[in-house]
């Protein structure tokens, strides 16, 4: 008797949460993901707290580091090489392309590294491995943002005594999506490189040489009007040139960025995202078999 009602109560148990194999090629649970949206803010606050808890001067790190390399672009590519900046003030363009630039890498660095990072969870406790990465983006869009309040007060000085031209409208309406647009196109990368690292490890040091050079064919020091005709088609096939670009113009109200070259940044960022959804979905199944 009391062994059918224990079945019957068993029958009729109630469960909040199914935990089922994946069978799909997108079968992303982005519904776990939005379930799990608490975790997320948990992650970055832990980064938060892990990256400056014993620093001297914590978050403001965040502003010395942009700065510090502004100054530099300024001497050395402004001063020295003579570069031009499209009329914009020396250290409100190089600030520019050195914040966006920072917020990009940022984003691939910390995504590529999801797997090898998070192996001890993620081999422990069930929870949607999407909300990592994109946690990680989201502690970087903190600090992107204590950044741009810096740009904006130098950016205030700089219009009272230059009287240079103001962008605010167009700023505040283009501006959340370029920061999107620059966080998908590092997020996805990362997550490509993160499926792949777990079985070639090298590719970190590739990774760490690549974003070196990467810098130098994407206009954070120069304009993309400094590019030559020849070159024109690296700009193309540097999907970080449209932002960046794009960027100085809503804010500046300075540079050129031909319509095609934007929809190709486009084109490649949902194409980047797609393949790193899919690279993340049918890694995420074996990895720890493999790292």
């Amino acid at each position: 008797m009391d062994k059918n009602r224990i079945a019957r109560q068993d029958d009729n148990t109630q469960w909040t949460k199914v935990i089922t194999a994946k069978k799909r090629l997108m079968d992303l649970h982005l519904r776990d993901v939005w379930d799990y949206r608490y975790l997320i803010k948990m992650f970055i606050k832990r980064d938060f707290v892990v990256k400056y808890k014993q620093t001297v001067l914590g978050p403001i790190w965040y502003l010395v580091q942009p700065l510090v390399s502004s100054i530099m672009h300024m001497f050395v590519f402004g001063k020295m090489a003579n570069l031009g900046t499209d009329g914009v003030p020396y250290i409100l363009f190089y600030f520019a392309g050195t914040m966006l630039w920072t917020y990009f890498t940022n984003c691939l660095n910390s995504c590529s590294g999801t797997f090898s990072a998070n192996q001890n969870i993620f081999g422990k406790v069930y929870f949607p491995r999407l909300t990592s990465p994109i946690a990680s983006c989201g502690f970087h869009i903190i600090t992107l943002a204590i950044q741009f309040m810096l740009l904006a007060a130098i950016f205030l000085y700089t219009v009272l005594v230059q009287k240079i031209a103001v962008h605010i409208t167009l700023l505040a309406l283009t501006f959340p999506l370029i920061v999107l647009w620059i966080g998908l196109l590092g997020g996805s990368l990362g997550l490509i490189i993160s499926s792949l690292t777990t079985k070639y490890r090298d590719l970190n040091i590739l990774l760490g040489f690549g974003i070196q050079l990467a810098m130098y064919a994407t206009p954070v020091v120069y304009p993309l009007s400094e590019i030559p005709e020849k070159f024109s088609w690296l700009a193309y096939a540097n999907p970080m040139c449209a932002p960046i670009e794009f960027f100085r113009m809503a804010f500046y109200g300075a540079g050129h960025l031909e319509p095609s070259m934007l929809f190709t940044s486009l084109g490649i960022t949902a194409a980047l995202t797609f393949f790193g959804l899919v690279l993340f979905s049918r890694n995420e199944r074996n990895f720890v078999d493999v790292i």
